[in-house]
């Protein structure tokens, strides 16, 4: 059984585990570029992932897991430069069978950069982020998208409408391949945090929404498979 925030060692990563049984769907989730995988917002889509029936591995870049045993701040190496860690964190739980691949922002980033080998070669069946960083805030001419415009693998990002990574109005501008769909919170920023005189949803109302829409999505991958 896997329990709720458990930490375990499988071959040389370290996960947190939520969830709870083997026959669940698995989604691996990767942390953001500053902040690492136990966030109160990680925690929060880890335990909706669980209560909503599937299980959930975090696990760390090593940048972070440096950080976190005392190394120094450094900035993260570039998204490419992290795929090779992703895959390897892909691969320590083949025993879970296909994959829901994704991250918050930076690991969401990876995620999709990996995601179609891994979908290819039968080890991910979607791909699933949150708050994906579609252009560094405030250079909407910097766009990282290439590789979404011919995109694959299943795919669902849950953005909040005014991320400054990519909000609402921008991404219906981009030319995206039609496996991907969207789920989107309104107001939210790119922690899916809304305004309180916006709307009278709050932050966690929107990352068990997050949550939900993930499971529900991915049971139209199971059903289609």
């Amino acid at each position: 059984m896997l329990c709720t925030g458990q930490a375990s060692g499988v071959g040389q990563m370290q996960f947190l585990l939520d969830g709870g049984g083997p026959d669940r769907p698995m989604v691996l989730l990767a942390h953001g570029a500053g902040a690492p995988m136990d966030t109160p917002f990680m925690d929060g889509i880890a335990a909706g992932l669980a209560a909503a029936g599937l299980n959930c591995a975090r696990f760390e870049f090593g940048y972070m897991a440096a950080r976190r045993s005392g190394g120094p701040k450094r900035p993260p190496p570039r998204a490419e430069a992290l795929c090779g860690e992703y895959i390897a964190a892909a691969e320590e739980l083949a025993a879970a069978g296909p994959l829901i691949v994704g991250g918050k922002s930076l690991g969401g980033r990876v995620a999709s950069l990996v995601a179609e080998e891994l979908f290819r070669t039968g080890r991910a069946a979607g791909l699933a982020c949150l708050g994906y960083p579609f252009h560094p805030p405030g250079k909407p001419e910097r766009l990282r998208t290439a590789h979404l415009e011919k995109l694959a693998v299943p795919a669902l990002i849950c953005q909040g409408s005014r991320d400054p990574f990519g909000t609402r109005e921008e991404v219906a501008g981009y030319a995206l391949s039609p496996a991907i769909s969207f789920c989107w919170l309104e107001d939210g920023d790119h922690d899916l945090k809304p305004r309180k005189r916006v709307t009278a949803a709050s932050q966690a109302d929107h990352i068990g929404s997050a949550a939900a829409a993930i499971a529900a999505w991915t049971r139209t991958l199971r059903s289609a498979a």
